[in-house]
């Protein structure tokens, strides 16, 4: 009578166990599979063409605020990653153009540099067919000492959240052939002459080339390499 009962004890011994086991094992095999549709829905293109500028704006904060942080992003499957840039471009491509036109600082003729001296100069291109960009890029040395980023006869696509950065490399082709980058602001208008300051103490020898950097999605649209002797 011993043996029935011992067996009996071992068999519900060992299915406790197992059930202890396939519980603490089975999130390292079974796939959990979850599809949410974006927070924002864009409306289909000819919708978006029609659209105000004031309408297309609004459209635009909603869905930068919507998107999830930058390291998000970058650690999303490609496919995924591809189709949030996409959208996000479907509204850049139909924002009107932001042009500026800043005149170059003028220098005080008492000083000991009387006129801005240039420094550093380059040609912007685009990172490929759909990421269009030219113009110059050019880097003066000011008055007091300090230096200035100019660009002048620029055109760059549109863009969600694009800023000017100082790359290391001269010819970066994505976020990680950057090298260590300095980040200059927000761009101010995808048209036209504008000025940067560049931060007092920053050697310029660290760095090859300016780009126009896509911030959320750590997207390249336009490379100007310095030029050398």
């Amino acid at each position: 009578m011993r043996k029935p009962i011992f067996y009996t004890l071992l068999i519900i011994g060992l299915v406790a166990c197992g059930a202890v086991v396939w519980y603490l094992a089975s999130p390292l095999f079974i796939n959990r599979t979850v599809d949410e549709d974006f927070p924002v829905t864009l409306p289909e293109p000819a919708e978006l063409q029609d659209m105000s500028a004031q309408e297309l704006e609004q459209l635009e904060e909603e869905f930068m605020t919507a998107l999830p942080p930058a390291e998000t992003i970058a650690g999303m499957p490609a496919p995924e990653r591809q189709v949030l840039q996409d959208e996000a471009m479907k509204i850049a491509t139909h924002m009107p153009e932001k042009v500026m036109q800043e005149h170059m600082p003028t220098a005080a003729i008492t000083t000991s540099v009387a006129e801005p001296v240039l420094q550093l100069r380059g040609e912007f291109y685009g990172a490929d067919d759909f990421h269009r960009g030219s113009g110059m890029a050019l880097i003066y040395q000011l008055a007091d000492g300090g230096y200035l980023l100019r660009l002048e006869d620029f055109e760059v696509i549109n863009g969600p959240d694009l800023h000017v950065i100082l790359a290391e490399d001269d010819r970066p082709y994505d976020h990680a052939t950057l090298g260590d980058y300095l980040d200059l602001g927000e761009l101010k208008g995808n048209l036209g002459d504008q000025n940067y300051a560049i931060p007092a103490g920053t050697d310029l020898t660290g760095y090859g080339s300016v780009v126009i950097y896509c911030v959320p999605f750590r997207a390249i649209f336009a490379i100007a390499p310095f030029e050398t002797d």
